[in-house]
């Protein structure tokens, strides 16, 4: 390697070194979806865990660019080169020695300090909050479990939790393997059809974080996303009494008739709405729908008119998921709309 091309490399090593460190700190570390920003107890830990990484690694990342400059500046002598060396090859021998001494050093303390830092990430505390989680293509069924079977439900595509409480969750799959991973609050976890995983955290700052699927699970993998508000006791207990109630029974005369019409024209057949008829299976349970944030697990915002494209034209909206499209009339579809956007 020529001298002018080595410096040529190492320059051009620092700049992308610079621009990488400043978009890394400028759009990393912040958000709702970012792991440098953690609402709980293990995202905090892996949040020192890279910062410890990161230092050192900066450190001897900036040691090996001194290094490489201090070499391309110095000129020696050209000595004769079938003469013997041995006080120039003996510092080359303890220079090489030592850094190889303190690069075994350096891995096996991250190795540790990595180890001591996760090895209590599958301890599940006794009064933790117990809720099944389980991937579906291309949503998340969410199933609160609880020793009493009166204090059990189901919800979609958002979990509520209370700030401080720890939580456990079980993940599962029931088609192919998703991966579960809501960066503010802790580690991904897979979801294998057959197979039972546990992620435990506590959440420690209030909030709505979220999280999405981060193993390519099929055609609608980008638009498999969820939310978790993490939010003070009284309020998880007060959404949680209301959870558990029946949907409201509509009194509404347009209301009813779009009741009448969701349970007749094939919506009931995958959809369970608690209180009526409607006890399909397949499809997310709606019996509240709409106080969620979101419709098609995270696609759209859950406002009126999202909700009643979606109704309308699931396919043209998230193609490949597995609601049909109904083709209901004008007056049908509204009907069914106000319905479903009643349910709170």
């Amino acid at each position: 390697m020529s001298l002018k091309y080595a410096r040529f490399a190492g320059a051009t090593g620092v700049r992308i070194g610079t621009v990488a460190v400043a978009a890394f700190v400028t759009q990393s570390c912040s958000g709702l979806q970012s792991p440098l920003n953690p609402g709980g107890d293990l995202a905090d830990r892996i949040d020192h865990l890279f910062w410890i990484f990161f230092a050192i690694t900066a450190v001897v990342w900036l040691l090996v660019i001194i290094a490489m400059f201090s070499g391309l500046r110095r000129k020696p002598p050209r000595p004769d080169p079938l003469a013997l060396q041995p006080d120039a090859e003996r510092r080359m021998g303890v220079t090489v020695a030592s850094a190889a001494g303190t690069t075994a050093a350096i891995l096996i303390a991250l190795t540790l300090y990595s180890f001591f830092a996760t090895r209590g990430f599958g301890v599940i505390p006794g009064n933790a909050l117990r809720i099944s989680v389980i991937g579906n293509q291309w949503w998340w069924e969410v199933q609160y479990q609880g020793a009493n079977p009166a204090g059990q439900f189901t919800t979609a595509n958002e979990i509520h939790v209370p700030i401080g409480r720890p939580v456990s969750l079980t993940l599962n799959s029931r088609d192919v393997i998703h991966s579960f991973w809501v960066p503010n609050l802790a580690g991904k976890m897979d979801l294998i059809p057959g197979r039972t995983n546990i992620l435990n955290f506590t959440p420690t700052r209030a909030g709505i974080y979220r999280g999405q699927c981060a193993e390519y699970c099929g055609l609608q993998h980008a638009h498999m996303a969820l939310l978790v508000v993490v939010e003070q006791p009284n309020e998880f207990d007060a959404w949680r009494a209301n959870e558990l109630a029946d949907a409201p029974t509509p009194s509404d005369p347009e209301v009813s008739r779009g009741m009448a019409v969701f349970t007749a024209d094939g919506c009931a057949g995958c959809h369970t709405i608690r209180g009526t008829g409607a006890g399909g299976m397949l499809g997310p349970d709606l019996t509240h729908v709409g106080r969620r944030r979101t419709v098609a697990a995270g696609t759209l915002p859950n406002s009126r008119g999202n909700l009643q494209a979606w109704i309308a034209d699931p396919q043209g909206i998230k193609p490949g998921a597995k609601m049909p499209r109904l083709d209901l009339s004008g007056p049908d579809l509204q009907a069914v709309t106000n319905y479903i956007a009643g349910l709170k």
